[in-house]
């Protein structure tokens, strides 16, 4: 009596793994027949077919039609069917929620952007409430930009810069300032139905150059976020280290480096550097940063300036980059990486900085020394890797979700 529970349930579990199969080849491939994926998967045609129906059915894949002339060509015989992921099957939201401002982006299933939104934060009223109302606003712009109902949405990642831990939480400490960065996304956006992901933003950085980056078949490296203060993602051997409490990576451990003595970032210090070197007269008459006053000087110009020649801005990158090379040998000497990639939206303009740096850190560690290279994402590194994670969470767990298609 307990053996036809237990075949039809031994039976519904071999339709998910070969549905499972059909979907993950359609999400790699474009327009395919059931012969492609037959010869991919192992799957008998009929099998194929089936499943393909299934999926059609649920809302995942679309029968494409033929162009003509191809339509014409095949017509002495029967033309095979084709099939193709829908795209528009649901959507996915990356938030990037930072210190100064919040960014938001909604992408289709193919990882592609049509929806996107920024808003600045006022960092004189900073609190909890504020950041989720302006989260909110982010998030209801970007999905008005990209004409998608919420309803639509499968899965939300949210960046912040401080450790979570697996449920999305962070931990009290540094008096009030992690809380007010991740002030309960969670659970936020966890009540609208949306599979939700809270990460730390050098970790989404990490995540982002090891799917589309700097990191793309590195065994081990680190994405070293480096605007305002400096976080690491560290990846070891293919995979993200978190560490228990997910602070791995927190770079508080340089307030006892000698020659460091904090976490500030590559962006703060070029730009507060600059500044001390005008006020203290100690730039050449042709400078540039001295053509300025001394509170617009940022981070850009400093490097643009010592491209230039400005030997005030030279004696800031070569100071940067003596602080970064025992950054990155502190970083090395822990986890033996490959690389260390520097991302953020410094990323554009540190070339010759990390060439200096390269130099000193040759000096430093055991050869080889990691290569250090500079992100291509800019300042988009962590809403990157919060997309990419929503989608690889959707991807790997698509039959769990109920789809909305065509309401």
């Amino acid at each position: 009596m307990s053996r036809a529970p237990q075949n039809a349930s031994s039976s519904g579990l071999v339709r998910r793994i070969n549905a499972e199969s059909v979907l993950e080849y359609a999400w790699a491939h474009d327009v395919f027949t059931a012969s492609e994926a037959m010869d991919a998967t192992g799957l008998t045609r009929s099998t194929v077919i089936s499943r393909c129906g299934e999926l059609i059915e649920l809302g995942w894949l679309r029968e494409v039609e033929r162009a003509a002339e191809a339509a014409a060509a095949v017509a002495k015989g029967r033309p095979a069917r084709l099939y193709e992921l829908r795209s528009d099957a649901g959507y996915v939201i990356g938030v990037d929620a930072g210190q100064h401002r919040v960014l938001a982006t909604v992408a289709d299933l193919r990882g592609i952007e049509i929806g996107r939104q920024a808003h600045p934060l006022d960092l004189e009223h900073d609190n909890a409430v504020d950041r989720l109302a302006v989260t909110d606003a982010c998030i209801a712009e970007a999905l008005a930009s990209a004409a998608v109902d919420p309803a639509r949405v499968l899965a939300i990642a949210v960046g912040v810069p401080a450790p979570t831990d697996v449920e999305g939480t962070s931990p009290r400490g540094q008096g009030e300032f992690w809380p007010r960065m991740n002030p309960g996304f969670a659970a936020h956006f966890r009540a609208r139905g949306w599979h939700t992901t809270v990460e730390n933003d050098a970790n989404l950085a990490a995540l982002a150059e090891r799917a589309l980056g700097a990191g793309r078949g590195i065994r081990s490296f680190a994405a070293l976020l480096s605007g305002e203060r400096l976080g690491a993602g560290i990846v070891v051997d293919g995979a993200l280290v978190r560490g228990s409490h997910g602070g791995a990576g927190e770079m508080r451990l340089l307030e006892y480096v000698a020659g460091v003595g904090s976490a500030h970032g590559i962006g703060f210090l070029a730009r507060s550097w600059g500044r001390d070197m005008h006020e203290a007269g100690a730039l050449p008459a042709g400078s540039a940063l001295r053509a300025v006053p001394s509170s617009a000087i940022a981070a850009p110009m400093v490097f643009a300036a010592a491209d230039d020649g400005d030997v005030g801005a030279i004696a800031v990158v070569d100071r940067l980059a003596d602080r970064l090379a025992r950054v990155c040998a502190v970083i090395d000497g822990m986890l033996d990486v490959d690389r260390i990639i520097i991302a953020g939206g410094v990323a554009p303009v540190v070339g010759d900085l990390l060439r200096r740096t390269a130099k000193i850190l040759e000096g430093m560690v055991h050869p080889p020394a990691p290569q250090l290279v500079a992100s291509s994402f800019g300042a988009d590194a962590v809403i990157v890797g919060a997309s990419t994670l929503a989608l690889e969470h959707v991807r790997a767990n698509a039959l769990d979700f109920a789809l909305r298609v065509g309401e």
